[in-house]
């Protein structure tokens, strides 16, 4: 059976460290599975990603969509702020570090930013529980010295647009995520 394991710093985010079956002839794992996450919504696209050392992508959010990360080779570092309105852990931070190496999965729920730093060179692969929408891609600074992420990079390679993602407090009200059962103030 995998580890399960929900966030005890970010409500909604959950981590997975799957079983991971060697022989002679290699190695298997399942990587995702739908009934691990009881709460969550049918994944309907899968994405891959891969970025040169050195490379940081984000911080991302979305108000209605949910990711499941996944590296299959490199080492990359997650950067998450729970960025949702009357969320229970509203403005808490988390890193967390995935590698092709040792198996791991991140689910992160809508309303929590996220990116991550290739501290090597990196493919990770995604699903996403909703399909592409341009609408529900919204970014903040990857640097907002309110976040406080610890990087370990002070000048990462960014795309134009996550260098161009504006800090917390220039969001406008209408894109800030909020909690669910939670009113926006």
């Amino acid at each position: 059976m995998p580890t399960i394991s929900p966030s005890e710093r970010i409500e909604g985010v959950v981590l997975v460290e799957p079983d991971v079956h060697v022989d002679p002839r290699g190695r298997f794992v399942e990587t995702y599975r739908r009934e691990w996450f009881p709460q969550g919504a049918e994944m309907v696209q899968a994405n891959r990603s891969e970025k040169a050392a050195g490379s940081l992508a984000g911080l991302h959010y979305h108000r209605f969509q949910t990711d499941y990360f996944y590296a299959l080779r490199g080492r990359a570092r997650f950067g998450l702020c729970d960025l949702r309105r009357g969320s229970a852990t509203e403005g808490a931070t988390l890193v967390v570090e995935l590698t092709g190496e040792h198996d791991g999965g991140l689910l992160v729920p809508p309303g929590v930013a996220h990116g991550f730093l290739a501290v090597t060179d990196v493919l990770v692969t995604y699903l996403v529980d909703h399909y592409y929408d341009p609408q529900d891609e919204l970014g903040v600074a990857w640097d907002d010295p309110e976040i406080g992420l610890e990087w370990g990079i002070a000048e990462p390679v960014l795309s134009a647009r996550d260098g161009a993602n504006p800090r917390p407090t220039a969001i406008p009200p209408g894109l800030l995520p909020t909690a669910p059962g939670a009113s926006a103030y």
